[in-house]
């Protein structure tokens, strides 16, 4: 049978053919096949910082992680997948390695993959910061809101100064996050000697078993970056 192109028939056919040829849009031409955007992603993208906003999670650890706590999710409305419990990350490099732009990549390839997601994001320094005691805030209600949160990223754990009530925050937060079996990413510059040293014995524990331990190695990213960039403007 040969194929022929397509021809409108009858005379509502053809009224709306006329109305799309007046709109400029051709009856005859094939549909795109280009994938509508994520209303979720959209919406995710726009509490991702900005130089974060394409990141793609491509080391296979944290694939093999996303792909678990998506086949993990208890169903929801319409169907889709939600964060229910599951594994932890705890992202290690030395600075500039993509430890952050790996965090954000899984977000990211989770959404895509159709789970309906709550999450928070910040880094050590900032949660201590937003936590600290002063009049007209409820520190106490927002810990309770991280630590319940179906998927929080901490990054930078063990950047901010140490000090007895900030030991006692991490405890708090981890402890409740590990009883819940909560997923939590952590990315860290520090290794697990002076992490230890840095959170204390207790949540090094809880850490040692409730995540899996991605190391990302090789040489600093932003400065590679900055120096093509020297290149380049030097050959212009």
């Amino acid at each position: 049978m040969r194929d022929h192109d397509a021809q409108p028939v009858g005379g509502i056919a053809r009224r709306l053919a006329n109305i799309l040829t007046a709109r400029g849009i051709d009856p005859t031409a094939s549909p795109s096949a280009a994938p509508e955007p994520l209303p979720a992603l959209q919406a995710a993208e726009a509490r991702i910082p900005e130089r974060y906003q394409a990141a793609v999670a491509d080391h296979p650890a944290i694939t093999a992680w996303v792909r678990e706590v998506a086949r993990a999710g208890r169903p929801g409305p319409g169907g889709a997948p939600g964060i229910a419990q599951g594994r932890s990350l705890l992202i290690v490099g030395t600075t500039g390695t993509g430890k952050t732009h790996q965090a954000y990549g899984a977000v990211r390839c989770l959404i895509t993959a159709g789970v309906r997601l709550r999450w928070k994001a910040t880094t050590a320094a900032d949660l201590y910061a937003d936590l600290r005691p002063r009049p007209g805030h409820d520190g106490e209600r927002e810990l309770m809101d991280m630590a319940r949160c179906p998927l929080l990223i901490i990054d930078d754990l063990g950047a901010a100064k140490s000090s007895e009530w900030t030991e006692e925050i991490t405890t708090r937060l981890i402890n409740r996050r590990y009883n819940e079996m909560l997923p939590t990413l952590i990315t860290t510059n520090l290794g697990m000697a002076d992490l230890r040293d840095y959170i204390g014995d207790r949540v090094a524990s809880r850490l040692t078993e409730m995540t899996d331990k991605v190391i990302l190695d090789g040489p600093d990213r932003r400065r590679a970056i900055a120096a093509e960039r020297r290149r380049l403007a030097a050959a212009a």
